[in-house]
């Protein structure tokens, strides 16, 4: 690996190409470099991971209405839509915004955390559709991938966005479209411009993930996708992009995050370096916020150290920066405390997580969200009895650059009303990938099982299992064997009149 050194430039300095980090992305993405074979192994289990997930949403309201739009938009050499007849094809882009807000809706998919955050899965959506549309084949499509999250980790080792409230997708366009690049065999130049594109369009707020959290945070990202396949398709038709778009005097740097003395460090593969940064992320085993994941793995435990909850006199949770001031009481948001908030805003809540898991010794992906269950009484007095607090050895455990020592837990100290105290700690989730029963094959087939029971036939999901681990084999033009088809009658639908 080697460290690039980003910093901005007046206009008057004309900063070659060359030294620019959406070139040296672009360099990434035209490197030929050997497929690691882990790395071939974990893309198969991200694929299965999402498609549990997206099957799984596929009848809630925002994928409903993504859905609805995608089928405007039928094309006869397209992409498919998770649910939908595979023999019916749509354009890429429309697929992978209907997909990726499949994917994203429930927030249960795979994260990588750094000095920023990510949900490098997102990447998955838009590069399948590309495939598709592309008749690519499964070397292809893996190359795109562990290309697509090698480019999103690393940026969020190296640049902070959320420190300005920019939303996280902002490192997501450039991913994708070094990981279009990459699978496509485009050249260096085209790549290059592709990313600034799609840095310049996906640049947003992190409004969209505090307050009244609605459903734009499932579509972000889609639309990241969506975004970066448009960028990809304007460049390769000879059109430019604003630059140096990181860089610049007036850029996304200069006028958006640290400013005109701003100096990142972002790490990046050797030319010819095997690309392995998606063995550094880690998927979910909850259907929450991932800093709540060793949170509700504690609150499991503790609650078998503690007979009567009604005991309670108020829960301490010592943890990182970002844990305190993005998801627990730091945050200073009304929304985190209120029994009638959104789902979205509630699996963004550590407050409430810790507190119905503590209580129920589980956590189900929709149990555990419905107004009924955040309106129980015993539970709203749990809740409002959690307080928050930085640990500043919990936030350098979190920015620690050795994966085997970054962690994301915390410590809790649950004081009772007859005075004594109950404590418990945990570095990180037991799923993750340094935890006590790291996710493996079978445990992301298992949640598979588990999240498409009841929509999917047997039949169908057997296939789709057998066809996804044979991805390496799969042939040009047989990528469409990645979909999945659910039954016409099991799919809702969003009648509501629209533009398209």
């Amino acid at each position: 690996m080697i460290v690039h050194k980003v910093k901005v430039y007046p206009s008057r300095i004309h900063l070659p190409k060359k030294n620019q980090l959406a070139w040296k992305i672009a360099e990434i993405a035209s490197d030929n470099a050997k497929l690691n074979r882990e790395a071939i192994d974990m893309v198969i289990n991200r694929i299965i991971d999402n498609a549990s997930v997206a099957v799984a949403s596929l009848n809630r309201k925002p994928v409903i209405s993504s859905r609805e739009m995608a089928l405007k938009h039928s094309r006869k050499n397209g992409a498919t839509l998770f649910g939908v007849n595979t023999k019916l094809k749509f354009d890429c882009e429309w697929a992978a915004w209907s997909n990726g807000t499949a994917v994203r809706e429930l927030d249960f998919h795979d994260t990588f955390l750094a000095a920023d955050y990510s949900h490098p899965g997102d990447n998955i959506p838009p590069l399948i559709s590309v495939a598709q549309q592309n008749k690519k084949s499964g070397l292809d499509l893996l190359r795109g991938i562990i290309t697509a999250y090698e480019v999103q980790v690393n940026l969020v080792k190296g640049i902070c966005l959320h420190k300005h409230k920019v939303d996280h997708i902002a490192h997501l366009g450039p991913s994708v479209a070094a990981g279009i690049g990459a699978m496509l065999r485009l050249n260096t130049e085209t790549i290059y411009q592709a990313v600034q594109q799609s840095l310049h369009t996906t640049v947003s707020t992190r409004q969209s993930r505090k307050g009244e959290i609605s459903s734009w945070k499932a579509y972000a990202p889609a639309h990241a996708g969506k975004l970066a396949i448009e960028a990809v398709d304007r460049v390769m038709r000879g059109e430019g992009a604003p630059s140096p778009i990181y860089e610049g005097e007036d850029s996304v740097i200069a006028r958006i995050l640290d400013g005109k003395k701003a100096l990142y460090k972002v790490p990046l593969p050797k030319k010819g370096e095997t690309k392995k940064a998606i063995l550094e992320t880690y998927t979910k085993e909850y259907s929450a916020e991932y800093q709540s994941q060793a949170l509700i793995d504690l609150a499991k435990k503790l609650k078998k150290k503690i007979k009567n909850l009604n005991q309670i006199k108020k829960i301490d949770i010592f943890t990182s920066h970002h844990t305190h001031y993005v998801i627990g009481t730091g945050a200073n948001d009304p929304q985190k405390m209120d029994p009638n908030a959104s789902r979205e805003t509630l699996d963004h809540s550590i407050m409430y997580i810790f507190a119905v898991a503590l209580e129920d010794g589980n956590w189900h992906h929709i149990k555990s969200y419905t107004k009924a269950r955040a309106k129980r009484k015993s539970t709203i007095k749990i809740w409002r009895s959690i307080k928050t607090h930085e640990d500043k050895r919990w936030t350098k455990k979190y920015h620690d650059p050795n994966p085997k020592k970054k962690s994301f837990g915390a410590k809790v100290v649950i004081t009772l009303k007859n005075g004594g105290k109950v404590l418990e700690q945990q570095d990180r989730a037991d799923a993750h990938p340094y935890g006590t029963r790291p996710f493996k094959r079978e445990n992301y087939i298992s949640k598979f099982l588990t999240l498409t029971e009841n929509i999917l036939d047997k039949k169908e999901s057997d296939r789709f299992l057998k066809t996804v681990q044979n991805l390496r084999k799969l042939k040009p033009g047989q990528l469409d064997k990645l979909n999945i088809d659910v039954r016409k009658n099991k799919l809702k639908r969003n009648l509501k009149k629209g533009i398209f």
